[in-house]
């Protein structure tokens, strides 16, 4: 373990008043990846700054009828809480979906955003990796790539995002709250996290010095026609190869609404605009749902191990959405494959 200092932020400023004095400096709650990521040497922060006794904890109701979630709010506490299983069930079921109860009950809502991939060249300090190490190489690509990216890659990362939670999120429209040196502002979370191009260390678009404060819901919940497909190698504490968070409103067997989001397939929750429009207005049936499947992976490339992500993210995708409109969701008793 390398040296670092501590501090326990006493509010939102001084934290933001830490990170600005320490460009070292890394922010702590749960700590549930930040701990381990220490202990192997990809982190090497030079101070942690404590935020875990920030007042971030509050699940509110907003005035457009939506809710905010506090930066710091347990992933068990939010995904128990009755408004969001009763409004918001998908995203307590992504939550569900993810990683296991003990590490739910220390895991916070901004953490969960923050977390970095899981791939193992990246946690491996004697390999190249230009996440770890901007300009080394990216060992994924002609290595063992079976749980890579398959969407928005580029030639200096392969990586996928690993959270379940940001899946739905997507789907669902979320905003992030950030706070920093220069005030406040909100960004969508399909816009938080990063594409990887030539600059693959940066995972997010969160500045120097910002804060992620709380994650807001829009009113709009699709809590009757959703499913969260969580598809992994083993039945719990394991990452997606491929996840879909689907929600669509019907009229009838007409489809009026249609969100949809992949997970395990790329740097960032995935979603296409041009597939949930070719599904409004149309029959709710397994074609329409194949050919929306088509447009979300529009683009889709292989590496030597992961081209059985493409057919799997399809199927998941028809299947999914199956689900969604009977109005029976994926239990967390979730499929694994053999």
């Amino acid at each position: 373990m390398n040296n670092f200092q501590y501090s326990r932020a006493s509010d939102v400023a001084d934290a933001i008043r830490l990170l600005a004095a320490d460009p070292g400096a890394k922010l702590i709650a749960g700590g549930t990846n930040l701990i381990d990521l220490m202990k192997e040497n990809v982190e090497r922060p030079s101070r942690l700054i404590d935020i875990s006794r920030l007042p971030l904890r509050d699940i509110e109701e907003t005035a457009d009828g939506g809710l905010r979630i506090g930066a710091l709010v347990p992933n068990s506490d939010l995904a128990y809480h009755p408004l969001i299983e009763q409004r918001y069930p998908l995203l307590a079921s992504a939550i569900l979906a993810g990683a296991s109860a003990q590490l739910r009950n220390m895991a916070s809502v901004g953490g969960n955003l923050m977390q970095r991939t899981r791939c193992a060249y990246f946690y491996d300090t004697t390999t190249p990796c230009n996440k770890r190490s901007p300009g080394t190489g990216c060992s994924a690509r002609d290595g063992l790539n079976r749980n890579h990216a398959i969407l928005g890659t580029s030639t200096s990362c392969i990586a996928t995002n690993p959270s379940d939670m940001s899946v739905a999120l997507a789907a669902l429209g979320a905003l992030v709250h950030i706070a920093g040196r220069t005030g406040e502002r909100t960004v969508a979370l399909t816009d938080f996290h990063r594409l990887p191009d030539d600059k693959p260390h940066l995972d997010t678009n969160l500045g120097s010095g910002e804060i992620i404060t709380a994650i807001e819901l829009p009113p709009q919940g699709f809590a009757r026609n959703y499913s969260y497909l969580k598809i992994r190698d083993r039945l719990s504490y394991a990452f997606a190869l491929v996840s879909v968070a689907a929600a669509i409103e019907l009229e009838g067997n007409a489809i009026s609404e249609a969100r949809l989001a992949l997970g395990g397939v790329a740097h960032k929750p995935w979603r296409s605009p041009e597939a949930e429009a070719a599904l409004r207005g149309q029959a709710a049936t397994p074609d329409h749902f194949g050919r929306a499947a088509d447009l979300l992976l529009q683009g889709a490339t292989a590496r030597s191990h992961n081209g059985f992500k493409i057919e799997l993210a399809r199927r998941a995708v028809v299947r999914a959405l199956i689900q969604a409109t009977n109005a029976t969701p994926q239990s967390q008793a979730h499929k694994k494959i053999a």
